[in-house]
């Protein structure tokens, strides 16, 4: 009989690094003594996911069939945003010591530090934005979420650029910095950004770099929208100047165990083995706890064995990690990596007999966005599955006639860029939309264009993202809802049709609790 499994080799990790699941609103009761917030929190997922999964079925895309369509649902969307905002009386007190925004959300400017400037980074002509993330190492694709930020930016630029509410426009300047996903590296970029550059935002990629500055960031009141799933972002008010417009790793790992919970009886005999491959770093340690939350909130955890190997982020081979997994004869079998590992472990799945043997492979979000390119794996990636964060593919053919993707393919040639020459093309669309509409709204709101509208601007955002799939909703909602994206697709990749297809499409926003965050312990409190 197969039972939980005691991990070795992992403990250390765990001890240091962040906990993966959000927490808030509730003291846990018996749930926390048993299995600590986090297992509170998840058994709430659980239940709201396991009613999506059993009720959401895929749905067609937006029928738009031009960009002038998408710019007006946007314009008009942003329109009710800054409608709302009046009405409710969101922006700075006249004394200039305090943000208000929408459901309770303030932030106290008076802590901001001597200097502190509402306007730095601005220009009478000029936004200056910067943005830290991977150009070199393993996970140098990755980067090319940030190239995305200048096709962006390019592209307002060539139609006019940012006008405000005081009669400015400006154009949007971006500044690139290469941390080789070494958040050793992220610190004195940032450092260098905010104290020399004088940026007006600061955007990181990758939770082990986030965790990093995002104390920092916040304590001289400066926009952090960052690229991280950690649930740390989720914390208006210890954290209240950084969000993230990610899936939280918690959902992701509720979604997959749920996943797992519904087969246990149907397929796998009433037992299951779930083997998952985690790096060494914040990252796998969240998605970790996260999946161990799930676990101590099922009632069915006692049929599930849990096993992992944990890998370097900068590690040329994960031969020895897969093997090992594979030698457990998993049912189950995650990639909760990304970048180059994402592949890798496709590859070694191949190599090692998994694809054959293992009923399921699911590659995690980061994966489908910037690890896994499925045309270039040879038939070696049929028949995996992935839970892709909500987010489309910009080289599917379904892609062809979506005035959305053909706008995205194009920004990206005017630019020199191949959308076909990198997944993270894909993913880079997702995230950088957002920015260009918080920079909008942010205009539009009373005072024009400043830090504090600029982040009021994501704090209370609700709007159509054309490149998540119809059904997972895009909205945050002050101190009611920190996280933009609590929704996912669940996906299979057919090598027959070169294509990932949709098995289902679930969300459940506003679900997710809020995240009071406690550094030094490293953990939700």
């Amino acid at each position: 009989m197969r039972t939980r499994r005691a991990r070795a080799g992992f403990g250390a990790l765990v001890i240091t690094a962040l906990v993966g699941a959000a927490c808030g609103g509730d003291d846990g009761g018996d749930s926390a003594a048993e299995g600590g917030t986090e297992a509170t929190v998840a058994a709430q997922l659980q239940s709201d996911i396991g009613q999506a999964l059993a009720t959401t079925t895929s749905q067609p895309a937006e029928e738009f069939t031009s960009m002038e369509q998408w710019e007006q649902r946007w314009a008009d969307e942003r329109a009710a945003i800054v409608e709302r905002a009046e009405a409710e009386g969101w922006g700075k007190s006249a004394d200039g010591t305090t943000v208000t925004g929408p459901e309770g959300y303030t932030i106290d400017l008076t802590k901001c530090g001597a200097g502190w400037s509402d306007t730095e980074g601005l220009t009478d002509d000029t936004i200056k934005i910067g943005f830290t993330g991977p150009l070199s190492g393993t996970l140098a694709d990755v980067g090319n979420y940030m190239r995305l930020l200048e096709a962006f930016a390019a592209y307002e630029n060539e139609q006019g650029g940012f006008t405000d509410s005081e009669g400015k426009t400006r154009r949007l300047q971006v500044e690139i910095r290469d941390d080789g996903y070494d958040p050793t590296r992220t610190i004195p970029l940032v450092d260098e950004l905010i104290d020399a550059q004088k940026v007006f935002a600061v955007g990181t990629i990758g939770t082990p770099n986030q965790v990093k500055v995002f104390d920092k960031l916040n304590e001289r009141c400066v926009p952090h929208p960052a690229i991280s799933g950690h649930s740390s972002v989720g914390d208006p008010v210890g954290h209240p100047w950084t969000t993230s417009s990610s899936i939280s790793y918690t959902s992701e790992a509720v979604i997959i165990g749920q996943f797992t919970e519904a087969k246990l009886d149907t397929e796998f005999g009433g037992k299951a083995t779930v083997a998952v491959l985690l790096f060494s770093n914040d990252f796998g340690a969240a998605f970790d706890s996260g999946f161990e939350a799930f676990l101590a909130s099922s009632a069915r955890a006692a049929d599930i064995e849990y096993v992992t190997e944990i890998v370097e982020p900068s590690a040329p081979t994960i031969k020895d990690a897969m093997t090992t997994l594979a030698s457990k004869e998993p049912d189950v079998f995650v990639a909760a990596v990304a970048g180059a590992a994402c592949t890798q472990a496709v590859t070694e799945s191949a190599e090692n007999g998994m694809k054959e043997a293992v009923p399921y492979k699911i590659l995690d979000s980061a994966c489908k966005a910037s690890g896994v390119k499925p045309l270039e794996l040879a038939g070696q990636a049929d028949g995996w599955y992935a839970v892709g964060g909500g987010y489309r593919d910009i080289t599917s053919a379904a892609a062809d006639t979506d005035p959305w993707m053909i706008h995205a393919r194009e920004m990206l040639a005017a630019s020199g860029l191949d959308y076909k020459a990198s997944t993270s093309f894909n993913a880079g669309s997702f995230y950088m939309w957002p920015w260009m509409q918080a920079l909008h709204i942010a205009g539009e709101l009373p005072g024009g264009l400043t830090r504090s509208n600029f982040n009021l601007a994501f704090r209370g955002m609700e709007m159509t993202h054309p490149h998540l799939y119809p059904g997972v909703k895009f909205n945050m909602n002050g101190m009611e809802d920190a996280f933009f994206v609590e929704g996912s697709d669940i996906t299979v990749w057919s090598e027959a049709n070169k294509v990932w297809e949709v098995i289902t499409v679930l969300d459940v926003s506003g679900k997710t609790p809020l995240c009071t965050w406690d550094f030094s312990a490293a953990k939700c409190s």
